[in-house]
C-alpha cells in the first residue's frame, strides 16, 4: 500500500523510511518506530493501518536496511544496544515528524518496544509533535525525564512483561502524575510485543485490538 522514502534530517543527511498516505490531501501524520527487529514487514502494515484509518504514515528505519529475524533476539539485542538512541530520535524521528509537518498537519508518534521507549523520548526532544502513544517501552531516565514530557501520551503494557516490567509501569506512571503531565495508561493481561501478530507466541489479538481502537481514538482526538 505504501511507498519507501528518503527524507532530509534536521542535520542535512539523508534517512529513508516507508510511507503511506491516506485518502485525503489533509491527513494528520503518525510516525511509527519499529521493535527492535527493524523495519519489518509487521511495522509496515501497521503504517497501512494507520492510512486506512485516516492517518499519512511513516515509519523511519532506524536500522538502515537490517531487518533481524524474529528467533534470533541476540542479533536484536546488538542491534538495538549499538543504536545511538539520541541520535535516532533528535535526527532521523524529528526528520520523519518534519517531513509528515509539511502541510501544517498536525503530527504524533508511536512505536513499539525500542518504539516505546523513543515515542518517551520525542515526546521530550521532538517540538513537532502533537501526541504520542507508547506501546511497551520505556527508555532510561536520563534519556527523557517524565517531568520534561511536552505533550499528552497515551501508553499500553503488558502485565507479562520481564522487560518492561509492572514495577518499572507503575513508577514512570507516578513520575508522569507528579510532573503533572497527560498521561492515559493502560495494562492488559498479555505478553511483551501482544500486538505483534506475525509472532504467534506473543501475540494476543483481543488486546491488540482494543490498544489499537485506543490509540487510533488518542489519535484523532489530539491530531483532527
Amino acid at each position: 500500500m505504501g511507498t519507501s522514502i528518503s527524507f532530509k534530517r534536521p542535520d542535512g543527511k539523508d534517512a529513508t523510511g516507508y510511507l503511506a498516505n491516506a485518502a485525503r490531501g489533509n491527513a494528520p501524520g503518525v510516525v511509527v518506530i519499529q521493535e527492535w527487529w527493524g523495519l519489518s514487514d509487521q511495522i509496515r502494515g501497521l503504517c497501512d493501518r494507520f492510512a486506512v484509518a485516516g492517518f499519512d504514515a511513516l515509519a523511519p528505519d532506524l536500522y538502515k536496511g537490517k531487518v533481524v529475524p524474529y528467533h534470533d533476539t541476540d542479533a536484536a539485542g546488538k542491534e538495538m544496544n549499538s543504536l545511538d538512541f539520541m541520535d535516532a530520535t533528535t535526527q532521523t524521528v524529528r526528520g520523519a515528524a518534519q517531513y509528515l509537518a509539511k502541510n501544517s498537519a498536525k503530527v504524533g508518534l508511536t512505536g513499539f518496544c525500542l518504539g516505546g521507549a523513543v515515542t518517551i523520548i520525542g515526546s521530550v526532544h521532538v517540538p513537532e509533535l502533537t501526541a504520542g502513544v507508547v506501546f511497551y517501552g520505556i527508555p532510561p531516565e536520563q534519556a527523557a525525564k517524565p517531568a520534561d514530557v511536552r505533550i499528552p501520551l497515551q501508553a499500553h503494557f503488558a502485565n507479562k512483561d520481564d522487560w518492561c516490567t509492572p514495577e518499572l509501569v507503575t513508577n514512570f506512571e507516578k513520575a508522569m502524575k507528579a510532573a503533572g503531565k497527560s498521561l492515559e495508561l493502560f495494562r492488559y493481561d498479555a505478553e511483551h510485543a501482544f500486538v505483534n501478530e506475525q509472532r504467534q507466541s506473543v501475540h494476543d489479538r483481543q488486546a491488540a485490538e482494543l490498544a489499537w481502537g485506543r490509540a487510533t481514538d488518542f489519535f484523532k482526538k489530539h491530531l483532527g
